[in-house]
């Protein structure tokens, strides 16, 4: 099958400067790379096609060769074979520099998913620990304050015999027979492209290149022991459900004297016997009799920073919304507090005496007991869908 044109290959013209190849074919090497394409034969052609493409546009004797004979001014001892992906990488190493990392060869592994930096252990200082996650039940009250909580949790603990160490004294290591001391393991597979070594964590030693020979007792040398813990949460106000605080250092204790994991503490809000939150604030259905209605009246409302006096006007309708500045909860990322939103509603009693039937007949002759214009209105469809979404 004939080659394709190098220039195609990387999607550049034949002016192209050597930035403009080296930023092509970083872009194709990134797309390609088999480790992002497990098992696609057709991603690791391609790949072998642009780096052979811009071995040879990426160098000036070579490319000059190329433009004046083409393919047959290519030898193929020109070509390099390379073995393995970290090869290819180190050759053109000053094309994929710059990923925010000291180490290239890491920032490499990172970026194709080779395992070093999800290996986060390192030889000789322990496996790190994991991290908990907690659910922290909170009132609406608490949250409107701000609260300190204090949970208890179950979890690995840094062994107090050997202080985390796993070992009885300091010697008490030899290096891991499986990994030699790398706390590495090497594994080499064969594609047609050449030969790729896959680097994984040693899982004899976890990574540490040495194992334990004189295991702590207490700990049977795992550095840790399992344990309870009791510790404080301080919950600012204004959270809400779903949020998390992060304790650093507060989960599982690391193996030998690795470090510990985190404590993330999930907030969970429970539902309210009277109010219902919107955001910063919160709603309340207030009922009042059909006299306090018209002749206006001043009620007690709970908030949840005790109760309040609230004036109802005379003449006031049902449904009305009545707005309680600053009564509802902080915010939690800026100044000031939410409001309290009270929707006002008739209390309309289900049984009457013959007195009171007797006075609602004489009323209901008034015309001032009856609705002014037409019996009924357009709904507004703005305070349905609020209410709706509320009260539900």
């Amino acid at each position: 099958m004939a080659k394709r044109d190098y220039y195609e290959v990387l999607g550049v013209s034949k002016n192209a400067t050597t930035d403009e190849i080296k930023k092509a074919y970083r872009k194709l090497a990134m797309q390609y790379h088999p480790d992002r394409n497990p098992g696609n034969k057709e991603a690791e052609e391609k790949f072998k096609e642009a780096t052979e493409a811009y071995e040879v546009l990426g160098d000036e004797e070579k490319r000059k060769r190329y433009d004046q004979f083409g393919h047959a001014g290519m030898k193929a001892t020109d070509f390099h074979q390379y073995t393995n992906a970290n090869d290819i990488f180190s050759m053109f190493q000053d094309i994929f520099s710059g990923f925010g990392s000291s180490s290239f060869n890491d920032d490499i592994f990172d970026i194709f998913g080779g395992g070093r930096r999800q290996n986060r252990t390192r030889r000789g200082e322990g496996t790190p620990g994991t991290d908990l996650k907690v659910k922290l039940k909170l009132t609406l009250e608490e949250i409107y304050t701000g609260t300190e909580k204090k949970i208890k949790i179950k979890k690995w603990k840094t062994c107090e015999v050997c202080n985390g160490k796993g070992s009885k004294s300091s010697s008490g290591f030899s290096t891991c027979p499986v990994c030699k001391g790398t706390g590495e393991i090497r594994q080499v597979s064969k594609s047609f492209f050449g030969q790729f070594i896959n680097v994984t964590q040693c899982t004899n030693c976890d990574g540490e290149g040495r194992i334990v020979s004189d295991p702590c007792p207490n700990c049977g040398g795992e550095g840790r022991v399992q344990g309870e813990s009791t510790i404080k949460v301080n919950v600012p106000a204004g959270v809400t459900d779903g949020n998390y605080i992060p304790l650093r250092g507060q989960g599982n204790a690391g193996r030998r004297g690795g470090p510990a994991g985190d404590l993330i503490v999930f907030i969970e809000e429970i539902p309210h016997e009277l109010f219902v939150r919107d955001g910063s604030d919160v709603l309340l259905d207030l009922y009042i009799s059909i006299p306090d209605a018209i002749l206006g009246t001043e009620v007690e409302v709970p908030t949840l920073n005790g109760k309040v006096k609230l004036k109802i006007e005379p003449g006031i309708q049902s449904g009305k919304l009545l707005r309680m500045r600053d009564k509802g909860l902080p915010n939690l990322n800026s100044y000031g507090r939410g409001d309290q939103i009270v929707r006002v509603n008739l209390y309309i009693p289900t049984k009457i005496n013959s007195r009171e039937k007797e006075l609602l007949k004489e009323l209901a002759k008034s015309e001032n007991f009856l609705p002014k214009g037409a019996h009924t209105k357009k709904a507004d469809k703005t305070f349905f869908s609020r209410m709706r979404d509320a009260f539900s």
